[in-house]
């Protein structure tokens, strides 16, 4: 994996001197859609990226949608084995943001067929504040680069919520989900 892909892939994206922080976005995509991003994922990155810019550009269902900014990489330690490690943890928790087929080499995209996002819903539903505040004090990885302090946690509690409510939307319409962080 080349440098800049692992800046990309820790959650920030390194461009000369300027660091680029990498927003993480769910979709809860259609059948077609689901279709279209997987021969897409055939193809190669310039064509997921393609069915990407078309997604992001004609998204209309704020329901089906939910913006992590930063925060996804807290989520996805807590959740997971406190790493950014896609194979960290246990499914279903690890599924929860970088879990599941990555369909491009260097961005986070994510993809869960609607049995995991079943799955990931229900395994979410356990989580509660003391138990990710918990898992958020054992994140001890150097390239965590959160503050590790209240607001930080405050953070990302109201965001793993709003991932949690999410999923509840996404398995109750049945649909996969990608998780993209560009």
């Amino acid at each position: 994996m080349s440098r800049s892909i692992a800046h990309a892939r820790s959650g920030r994206a390194r461009t000369g001197r300027t660091i680029i922080v990498v927003l993480g976005v769910y979709f809860a995509i259609t059948a077609e859609q689901e279709r279209s991003l997987l021969v897409a994922a055939d193809g190669g990155d310039d064509e997921v990226g393609e069915i990407l810019e078309v997604l992001e550009e004609s998204w209309d269902d704020d329901r089906l949608k939910a913006d992590t900014d930063k925060a996804w990489d807290a989520i996805h330690r807590c959740l997971a084995d406190g790493t950014l490690d896609p194979d960290g943890g246990e499914f279903p928790l690890s599924h929860a943001v970088l879990g599941g087929r990555h369909l491009h080499d260097e961005y986070y995209v994510v993809y869960l067929t609607a049995d995991q996002v079943r799955d990931v819903s229900d395994a979410l539903q356990a989580v509660d504040r003391a138990w990710l505040r918990r898992r958020f004090d054992t994140i001890d990885d150097p390239d965590y680069r959160g503050a590790r302090d209240e607001v930080d946690f405050d953070y990302t509690w109201v965001n793993f919520v709003d991932v949690r409510e999410f999923y509840q939307r996404a398995a109750a319409a049945r649909r996969a989900v990608i998780f993209t962080a560009t």
